[in-house]
């Protein structure tokens, strides 16, 4: 089966497909836990219209709000490598894009990534998509569900085999609907571990990917920013 590597994290398989660098994780400096607590209101999500692209950028997190020494990663232009899926049945059954993400490819969207120092290892990426709950809620469980029903399997990308294997984790008690999941690329004699961290409230979904300790420290900052009222 033929896709096309798409959104949520995986740029994990074109890491692992660079020549090799360390793979020690940097600890990034510690900042104080953000509270988990979103703010309701009828802003993004509940009875509202979507919001535009525009007003998700305003919500995404910034500099400001990771502290001292992280950089926001300048974005690449969009690339879509053709990969072959081996091993997951469930991926396969969802065909195209939507294997390797693209469901996530709503039309309002924003994204930003940071880095933590000169650490290719430590990237913590804000993800925010607004549409109907009925359409975020489908398209992410699905996505979710056959990603972690596979707990093994291989791509095959730009001539470098990469396996994955995948981990449905505990998600915090936040939101209306919440997914997360540990992702462990290997390749190459070398090992990539990404966490993503989904929460949809109303008609916003926050995606939150990247090292597993920056999302478990950037997630409920990320939700809170995204869901208070403007």
């Amino acid at each position: 089966m033929r896709v096309r590597v798409a959104a949520l994290g995986l740029t994990a398989i074109t890491v692992l497909a660079l020549p090799a660098c360390s793979t020690n994780t940097t600890e990034a400096k510690p900042v104080s836990p953000p509270s988990t607590q979103s703010k309701k209101s009828a802003g993004p999500g509940r009875n509202a219209a979507p919001l535009s692209s525009a007003a998700l950028e305003e919500r995404l997190l910034d500099v400001s709000d990771l502290g001292a020494g992280y950089a926001r990663k300048p974005e690449r232009p969009a690339r879509h490598d053709d990969v072959t899926v081996l091993g997951c049945p469930a991926l396969n059954g969802l065909g195209g894009d939507a294997a390797m993400g693209g469901s996530l490819d709503f039309p309002r969207r924003a994204k930003v990534t940071f880095t933590y120092g000169d650490a290719s290892d430590s990237e913590v990426s804000d993800e925010l998509y607004s549409d109907s709950a009925g359409k975020l809620s489908n398209g992410t469980n699905r996505i979710f569900k056959a990603m972690t029903g596979c707990p093994k399997y291989q791509v095959l990308v730009g001539g470098t085999t990469v396996d994955i294997a995948t981990q449905k984790v505990v998600s915090p008690r936040v939101g209306d609907e919440r997914w997360s999941q540990v992702m462990t690329f290997s390749a190459g004699g070398r090992d990539t571990v990404v966490k993503q961290a989904a929460v949809r409230d109303g008609g916003t979904l926050v995606v939150v990917s990247g090292s597993p300790a920056l999302v478990d420290q950037y997630l409920g900052k990320a939700l809170a920013k995204a869901t208070a009222t403007r």
